[in-house]
């Protein structure tokens, strides 16, 4: 059965498929021999491809993992600098899987991995619009002006913000704590908000993206996710795709 080249590489597990189609526009495929040409459409049966001169196996057993990223670790699946990646965090998994999104640095919770490049590029993708939630502790008292801007969305200098859902769980005169949901992945985007409204971010942990909720699982460890959770986050998505 016949597939576009990038949609077949991506089944492999090689990488998600916008990745995959950077490596083609590159040159870095081939198939039979040939320069692939974006869009070009194989038999994963019959055709040879390679990608930098090195074959693709064949489909991999799709795996679907969370890991609890604490400080110091940084979404990659390698570092220029040799810091630590979450991947350091993922045990007992032979396939390679990688990072759909990103946490920065020195933000915690909830990551996903997995070598699923269909959901991965959902996931990612900016038209999904999956909601993403944080417990985010800002300095000082936040008050109620603060927070009907963050509700309203924030002009930040890459434009304004859709608005964010947010819940004052505690405060006192020392911080406060938000939860907060968001559509959006710009950036480092939750941070730049609240420092825009003038109550800069002391900790941000991460505790849901769509269904998949972070739970108690201890800083860093890893799970699985259940064939449930899996079902649950591809509807999500779809959902969200055919709303759009």
């Amino acid at each position: 059965m016949k597939e576009r080249l990038q949609k077949y590489m991506a089944h492999t597990g090689l990488a998600s498929r916008r990745v995959c189609e950077e490596m083609i526009r590159a040159g870095r495929v081939t198939v039979n021999g040939q320069r692939a040409a974006l869009g070009a459409v194989v038999d994963p049966a019959k055709d040879i491809v390679l990608v930098d001169g090195k074959p693709i196996g064949r489909p991999e057993r799709k795996r679907y993992v969370i890991v609890h990223k604490p400080r110091g670790y940084v979404t990659t699946v390698r570092d220029q600098y040799a810091r630590k990646t979450v991947l350091d965090l993922v045990q007992g998994i032979e396939e390679r899987v990688y990072p759909a999104g990103r946490l920065d640095y020195d933000s915690e919770g909830l990551v996903f991995l997995t070598n699923d490049g269909r959901l991965a590029n959902n996931i990612m993708h900016p038209s999904h619009g999956l909601e993403k939630v944080y417990l985010v502790t800002v300095e000082g008292a936040i008050g109620n002006d603060a927070l009907k801007q963050l509700r309203r969305g924030v002009l930040l200098e890459d434009g304004m913000t859709q608005p964010a859902q947010v819940e004052l769980l505690s405060q006192d005169n020392q911080v406060s704590v938000l939860r907060m949901a968001i559509r959006e992945g710009r950036n480092r985007q939750v941070r730049r908000m609240c420092s825009a409204v003038g109550f800069p971010v002391k900790r941000l942990v991460r505790i849901a993206i769509g269904p998949i909720k972070l739970g108690d699982l201890k800083a860093g460890a890893m799970r699985e996710l259940t064939p449930a959770e899996v079902s649950k986050l591809k509807q999500a998505v779809n959902i969200s795709w055919q709303r759009r």
